[in-house]
């Protein structure tokens, strides 16, 4: 999804009494509602955010798609921005999150705990592992040794919001999702959260792309990883180690 946002001033912040400056975000789709109220910590005054799954933009980038600022749901596809040359300096970790187990309004299956997911029959909605999200969650299936026993009764989805999509409206009675994502949705409710040993560290680094010309590129990515955005970040779930 694209969607343009007017900046405003933020956190003593002003924005740009000049030209208008466009910046251009690639960032995960699980980072959509903490961008989406970053107020300007440079001259922009104005951002277009491409939200999509990591691995998505990833592919868009290789292809030749303009961006100045990637922020990805893993490191993964980071380093291969890097290794392809597509990077300027180095990417920042900014927010850390955690992955969890949310089911249908009105729990419909009567799920209780993470032993639930070895249920014969239980179809378990979960992102596709070529996306950051989908790759946590079969970890953490593997390292509960439950992975056999689900392997057939996934419900892939595109990215981790399409997976709670699914869970909200009842298409599927449970979801593995990330801890942010649940907590924006009234609709499901959370009975259980993975055990951090049982996956890779959910991180989110972020870092400049090297084709960007815009100067406005590299405060922003100096605002993300400031101390400014912790409150942003931590309303809305995720984990902010500064």
């Amino acid at each position: 999804m694209v969607a343009s946002v007017l900046f405003a001033a933020c956190s003593g912040l002003n924005p740009s009494t000049g030209p208008d400056r466009s910046l251009t975000v690639f960032a995960a789709s699980s980072l959509q509602p903490p961008f989406q109220r970053i107020g300007s910590p440079s001259v922009v005054t104005s951002i277009t955010f491409n939200f999509a799954g990591t691995q998505t933009l990833t592919s868009q980038l290789i292809a030749g798609a303009e961006a100045d600022v990637f922020a990805a749901a893993d490191t993964e596809h980071m380093k291969q921005l890097e290794s392809a040359g597509l990077l300027e300096g180095q990417s920042r970790v900014f927010a850390h999150n955690s992955l969890e187990i949310a089911v249908a309004p009105g729990n419909p299956k009567g799920i209780r705990d993470l032993r639930d997911l070895a249920r014969p029959g239980l179809v378990v909605v979960l992102a596709d592992p070529s996306v950051p999200a989908g790759k946590y969650g079969k970890a953490a299936l593997e390292k509960l040794g439950v992975w056999p026993a689900v392997a057939d009764r996934i419900a892939p989805a595109e990215n981790v919001r399409a997976a709670l999509l699914l869970v909200s409206r009842g298409e599927c009675p449970l979801g593995i999702v990330y801890r942010t994502d649940a907590a924006a949705d009234p609709g499901v409710k959370v009975i259980a959260t993975f055990p951090p040993d049982t996956h890779p560290p959910i991180i989110y680094p972020a870092a400049l792309t090297a084709d960007s010309k815009n100067p406005s590129a590299a405060r922003l990515l100096e605002f993300l990883t400031s101390p400014a955005v912790r409150p942003i970040f931590e309303k809305r779930g995720f984990t902010v180690l500064q």
